[in-house]
Formats: C-alpha cells, sequence, structure tokens
C-alpha cells in the first residue's frame, strides 16, 4: 500500500489516534487497515519527536511497567469495577454477589465487596447456598452480552450482539439475549434525528442512471455521495463521504468548515486512490450545487465515473447515504454540540475508519462489516 492512496486529510487523522488518543502504532495500522511502515512515516512527516516514536514501539512495556504500581492498579481496578458494575449498584445484594461471582477471575473479591459496599463474610455465605445452572449459565452469558454492548458503545441491540455471540461460539438464543439485556438495562442509545431539507436551484441536472438499485455483486460498480453537517462551538463542520453499494463501506470523506465544492471533490478523490477502479463507475448524488459544478463533472469525466443525480426533492433516491448519516448521528453524535472543529473531526474519523468500516455489523451484509465483508467475499471469488 502506497502513501498515494491516503489524502493528507486521512493521515492527520492517522496520526492523532496515536499522539493524542494513545493507541499503540501497531493496533492504529491494523485497524486502519496499512502498513505500522507508513504510520511510522507519518509520524516522522507530522513532526513527532524521537523519543515519542521510542514510546509509542514500547508502549506495551510501558503500560506494564505503570500497572506495577500498586496505587494506581488499585484506582483502575475500581475503576473498572464500577465500569462494569454500574448496572448492579442500585439493586440488591443477591445481584451484586452474582456479578462478583461472574468477575472473580478478573477483579479481587476483596476489592468488588470495598467498591459494591457488601461484606465478604456475606458473599461467601452466598456462595455456598445452590444456584440453579440456568442461574450460572445467565450470569456467565451476561458477561459475554455487556462485552458486546459496551465494545459497540451502546450502539447494539439484541441482534448485533446475538451475532457477536454465536459467532464466538455461543449457543444461545436471541430471546435469551432479549430477555438478558432487558433485565439488566442494556438497551441500543440512539437519539432523534431530525430530518434534513434542502433548498436552492441545482446548477445542473444529470440523469438518475442508479434508479434506487442499490444491491451491487460487483466492488466499485456504484457509489454514492452526499453530505452533512456537524455542529461544534466554531461554527458547523460540513463532511461529505463516498459509500461503495456493494459492501456500504465508506471509501472516501472530507470534512472541512464550509461547503466550498473541494469538500465533495476530496471525498471521491480519496476514493479514487484507494479503490483504483478498471471500470466504469457510476457516481449517484444529490442536486447539489457541489455536484452539478463544472469542476464536479470535468473530475468523474476525467477518471471514468458516470455522473447520477437523484430527483428533485427525492431523498429515496440517494436513501443509502442518507442511512448512514442517520447512523452516525445516532450512534456516535447523539445531539451533542461538539468544543472545536479538530475534535468533530476526529471523532468521526473514529466512528467511519475504525468502528463502522471494520466493527459495525449490517444487516444488508447478513450481520458482517463492510470490510469484513468485502474480505469474505475475496477470499470465496480466489
Amino acid at each position: 500500500m502506497t502513501s498515494k492512496r491516503f489524502t493528507d486529510e486521512f493521515k492527520a487523522e492517522a496520526v492523532k489516534q496515536v499522539t493524542e488518543r494513545g493507541y499503540p502504532v501497531s493496533e492504529v495500522a491494523e485497524r486502519l487497515g496499512m502498513s505500522t511502515h507508513s504510520l511510522y512515516a507519518w509520524l516522522r512527516e507530522q513532526g513527532v519527536s524521537r523519543q515519542a516514536r521510542s514510546m509509542q514501539k514500547t508502549d506495551d512495556l510501558a503500560q506494564e511497567n505503570a500497572r506495577l504500581r500498586a496505587e494506581l492498579r488499585r484506582v483502575e481496578e475500581e475503576r473498572d469495577i464500577l465500569k462494569k458494575g454500574r448496572r448492579v449498584l442500585c439493586q440488591g445484594v443477591k445481584a451484586k454477589y452474582a456479578f462478583m461471582q461472574a468477575h472473580s477471575q478478573q477483579f479481587r473479591v476483596a476489592t468488588m465487596c470495598r467498591v459494591l459496599k457488601v461484606e465478604r463474610s456475606g458473599y461467601y455465605a452466598w456462595l455456598k447456598q445452590p444456584m440453579s445452572a440456568r442461574a450460572k449459565e445467565d450470569a456467565r452469558l451476561l458477561v459475554h452480552i455487556e462485552e458486546s454492548y459496551l465494545a459497540s458503545g451502546g450502539v447494539y441491540g439484541s441482534r448485533n450482539v446475538h451475532r457477536d455471540l454465536t459467532e464466538a461460539g455461543e449457543r444461545i438464543s436471541k430471546k435469551r439475549v432479549e430477555r438478558l439485556m432487558r433485565k439488566h438495562g442494556l438497551r441500543s442509545v440512539r437519539s432523534p434525528l431530525r430530518r434534513r431539507y434542502k433548498s436552492g436551484k441545482p446548477a445542473v441536472v444529470a440523469p438518475n442512471r442508479l434508479q434506487r438499485q442499490f444491491t451491487v455483486d460487483q466492488p466499485d460498480r456504484s457509489w454514492v455521495t452526499d453530505i452533512t453537517y456537524l455542529r461544534t462551538a466554531e461554527g458547523w463542520l460540513y463532511l461529505a463521504v463516498v459509500i461503495d453499494l456493494y459492501s456500504r463501506a465508506v471509501i472516501g470523506w472530507s470534512m472541512k468548515s464550509s461547503l466550498a465544492r473541494e469538500l465533495a471533490l476530496d471525498a471521491l478523490l480519496m476514493a479514487i486512490w484507494r479503490r483504483r477502479p478498471t471500470a466504469e463507475v457510476v457516481i449517484h448524488s444529490d442536486q447539489g450545487v457541489q455536484y452539478g459544478s463544472d469542476d464536479w463533472r470535468r473530475f468523474c469525466r476525467e477518471h471514468g465515473l458516470q455522473v447520477s443525480m437523484s430527483r428533485r426533492g427525492n431523498c429515496w433516491d440517494n436513501s443509502v447515504a442518507e442511512s448512514f448519516f442517520s447512523s452516525l448521528k445516532k450512534e456516535r453524535v447523539r445531539g451533542r454540540v461538539y468544543s472545536s472543529r479538530e475534535e468533530a473531526r476526529s471523532d468521526v474519523f473514529d466512528y467511519i475508519e475504525v468502528f463502522y468500516n471494520r466493527q459495525r455489523r449490517h444487516g444488508h451484509l447478513g450481520g458482517l462489516a463492510p470490510m469484513m465483508f468485502e474480505a469474505a467475499n475475496s477470499k470465496t471469488s480466489t
């Protein structure tokens, strides 16, 4: 993979995953589907010091040394117990005892007793009482259910949690997952999305070549693109994306503080660099002025892209892009106002490149994430 396949905007956000969020270089490279060599090169380009690079290479050793500090280990353990057990804090002692038993291999009993405010003698007395096999199995499964739920950021409902568990080899019914999640208050966290309205006369109208044919059997045959906006304390941040209908992967994106035509062009340029299509691709959009400009039409013509546009005022003609924005705002933004555009950029980058493309299960893809779907089908075809 050459550096030419990534825009400067992508490089800057990838570097932030290491320098600002503290992720190891190897982990960031793996999640973004690139080599560590390229990421280290970007770190050097961004002016990261030799000492900082060395710290990233040995972050596992540094973390292990930090854990050896007794006080820090105690604080971290209490924090993790509160994080995992926050749902039983207001429940009875038996619910707390069940949580302690399920996590006895992960946390010390003395620490859990102190955090949950229960007596050790009472816990050990409870252990001697008979517990049904089903109740024990529920407690064991609940640990995996919570892990799947928390790993999704609270986005997954019972359907996707059930897929995670069955993929991990657990034999459990959907109804059992629903019951355990409902009992312990694990609900998919989504915020309502306001309807978007567009105005203005389109510069150029192209025919609707896509005709709502959203199911495609090959990659890089039909792409869709659109623009949305995010609220920050510094003003709006505009986001343009390009999505491959084959896998629903976001293959190109750009974020800017204005609705200039470069916003749409930079997202499309990233898609071309990353995919290198060998045949003509249909690129479908709404009738926004960015997509009706001479620059857009000329760029598409030079790169073998066939322009397609939705009918005026018909959002269903571009429903895949609209659906992605809906998921982004319900699952990650949730009505928040970012403190700065940079904060919004980093959060959206994490959602697209780390969560959505590589982890988030998609119903249209049989419960697979877009990159997982492409990898699975590439193996099948070979």
